[in-house]
């Protein structure tokens, strides 16, 4: 399992989680008139920036800008090494750990993180 998995399932709930959960119930089968829009897709995905805030220390922690305070907000190893290694599965392969890097790399999560599911906001994309 890849860091970004890490982060991944550390927000959103692994695979453990969905195995322990009870099994979804049928649903009825959407007339067409009745399928869902993109904009009720949308407000079915996951809040991070609620999620993550409700985490244990999520005050005290930048983790709104900071990639190392969010590994450490997820309880996961924010070394210099675990943050290159989610860069080069991120598609960056010059990564140095530079500020500039760091907050590349911050914001390529939150996008992949999006892509994923997640709810985030515009200002943790760009």
């Amino acid at each position: 399992m890849g860091i970004f998995s890490s982060i991944k399932n550390a927000i959103f709930g692994d695979d453990e989680d969905e195995k322990k959960a009870p099994p979804p119930q049928p649903r009825p089968v959407p007339t067409p008139a009745a399928s869902p829009t993109p904009q009720a897709k949308a407000m079915n995905a996951i809040d991070v920036v609620a999620r993550l805030s409700a985490k244990p220390g999520a005050d005290r922690l930048n983790w709104k800008t900071s990639i190392v305070d969010l590994f450490k907000l997820l309880d996961l190893d924010p070394s210099y090494e675990n943050r290159k290694e989610l860069a080069q599965e991120l598609g960056r392969t010059d990564y140095s750990g530079s500020a500039e890097d760091n907050i590349w790399l911050h914001r390529a999560t939150m996008a992949e993180i999006a892509k994923n599911g997640g709810k985030v906001p515009p200002e943790m994309l760009n």
